[in-house]
Parts: C-alpha cells; sequence; structure tokens
C-alpha cells in the first residue's frame, strides 16, 4: 500500500525532529537526513555503515533549491536541470557554505539531484530544504527497489522508530543515478547510470568523458 499525505506530513515531522526517512525515487530508494543536520546526516553513515569520506546526494525540489547548496551553479547546470530533471542525473558542483562537510565527505563539492517521484518531491517540498538520500541499504548489500526490501534491511531501525520508511512502490529503473561533474573544466561522468554520456553531451553541445564512480544513491 502507496503512503499518502497523513505519512508525507508524518514524514516531513520525522526529518525535521532529526530522524531518518526512506523514501522512493525512480531508480532506488533512498535513506533520507535534512542536509543541514550533521548529527542525522552522521546516523545515516553509521546505520549504513558507510564510509565518511564517501559524499551523499542531496536531494532537492528543483533548480531553485539546488541553487542555494553551491556557489557555481552555471548554465551547464541549467541546460541538464531542464533536459533531465527531474530524473536520474546527479550533478557535482562546488558546495556552498551552508553545505555541511560531512555530506560532501569534507570535499569541496556537493552532489546534488531532484529525484523524479512524486511521493519524494512532495516530502523535499514541504520540508522546504534538501534532504541526503544515499541507497537505502547497508554498504555492500544490493540497492533496494521497494519499501519492503528497506523494512527488512533495516529491522531493528524501523522497529525503535528511528527510521520511518514512506511506501511509493516499486521503483522504475533499479539502479542508481548517473552522476557527471561540472567542476574543474570539461563536464565529465563520475557514475554511469541511467542517462549516458552521450545524452548529456547532446544537451550540452560538446564531449562528456566518463570514468568509474561511486556507491551513492
Amino acid at each position: 500500500m502507496t503512503s499518502g499525505p497523513e505519512e508525507i506530513a508524518r514524514a516531513v515531522r520525522q526529518l525535521r525532529g532529526g530522524g531518518l526517512v526512506a523514501f522512493p525515487t525512480e531508480t532506488v530508494y533512498g535513506l533520507g537526513a535534512i542536509a543541514r543536520d550533521v548529527r542525522a546526516v552522521e546516523r545515516v553513515f553509521a546505520i549504513k555503515g558507510r564510509p565518511s569520506t564517501n559524499p551523499l546526494i542531496v536531494h532537492v525540489s528543483g533548480e531553485e533549491m539546488a541553487r542555494t547548496l553551491t556557489l557555481s551553479w552555471n548554465e551547464h547546470a541549467s541546460k541538464l536541470a531542464r533536459a533531465f530533471w527531474p530524473g536520474p542525473l546527479t550533478m557535482v558542483l562546488a558546495r556552498a557554505s551552508g553545505v555541511p562537510a560531512i555530506v560532501s565527505g569534507g570535499g569541496a563539492t556537493v552532489a546534488i539531484r531532484c529525484p523524479a517521484h512524486p511521493l519524494t518531491l512532495a516530502l523535499i517540498e514541504m520540508v522546504g530544504e534538501g534532504v541526503v538520500g544515499p541507497s537505502a541499504n547497508r554498504s555492500g548489500h544490493v540497492s533496494p527497489t521497494s519499501a519492503a526490501h528497506v523494512e527488512d534491511e533495516f529491522r531493528e531501525e524501523v522497529a525503535s522508530g528511528e527510521l520511518m520508511v514512506l511506501d511509493g512502490g516499486a521503483c522504475r529503473a533499479g539502479i542508481e543515478s548517473t552522476v557527471v561533474s561540472l567542476v574543474d573544466g570539461a563536464p565529465m561522468v563520475l557514475r554511469p547510470g541511467v542517462i549516458g554520456a552521450s545524452e548529456i553531451a547532446a544537451v550540452l553541445g560538446e564531449r562528456v568523458d566518463e570514468r568509474g564512480g561511486d556507491e551513492s544513491a
């Protein structure tokens, strides 16, 4: 059974109270915390068993919110947002000072995406700020594509109330978003995903190289 307005409102309270919420996207389920809440973000790393040097993706409701997270929103970013957001594309840009360093693994950049799932977009819009959301699984385990997968993975955290799971049905893609860097010169795909480098290149009108990536959702 999919979640509705009452569950979304409860999820907003959960996040604002420093708790965690697993939410659906078009790729996989994410393990959410408010990005500026350092203690909640630390808990995301802890229950996943994820190294603190591995950056998290911040999920936003659109370009307006994305601009508040970066020092360097540029024309490339606007073109890609118009073409692929909401959707499975994550953009890496220079991190704004208001984004805690822990979100970016201590680095100077921030990864941002706008997920194509109405339930999660409604959640983010109601929260009014960016929400981190790595895949809602223990590190090294298979990325979850249903609410039941998340509940099975984090039985203790769900039972204690530390983690709430929003049920948005099965994810369409089942693989993580494409990650593209828009800093330090030419655009580069850091992690292959649903959207190919050739599709990004077609939108930007220039070559886009590709290299290996990481495990964030």
